[in-house]
């Protein structure tokens, strides 16, 4: 399994498909499918039956995984997209963005 360089809480820009420029913060990482769960990008209806919870059912939207590799990190310092490294400081390993070289 290769290392994802994006992690829950980050801000990332969609690069490919039909959601192509698009921006979020990362929900949630699906490690073992190499996909993530972006705020408000690939939504799609669910239609759901009345329940409990749910007392009058009907059609609910909701956010499904995008591949890892149709995303792309926002730098916070510069605002556009950046490649992420690994650099050692200390006895710590930290991410860093390749194009304004802050620690992320």
């Amino acid at each position: 399994m290769a290392k994802l360089k994006i992690k829950s809480g980050d801000v990332v820009k969609v690069i490919a498909g039909d959601h192509k420029g698009t921006e979020g913060k990362v929900v949630r990482v699906l490690r073992e499918a190499n996909k993530a769960i972006v705020e408000g990008v690939n939504m799609v209806s669910k239609h759901t039956k009345p329940s409990a919870k749910n007392p009058q059912g009907g059609i609910v939207k909701k956010e499904a995984p995008i591949h890892i590799s149709n995303l792309s990190l926002i730098d916070s310092k510069t605002k556009s997209v950046t490649k992420v490294g690994y650099k050692m400081e200390g006895d710590k390993k930290v991410r860093f963005s390749k194009k304004s070289n802050q620690v992320l």
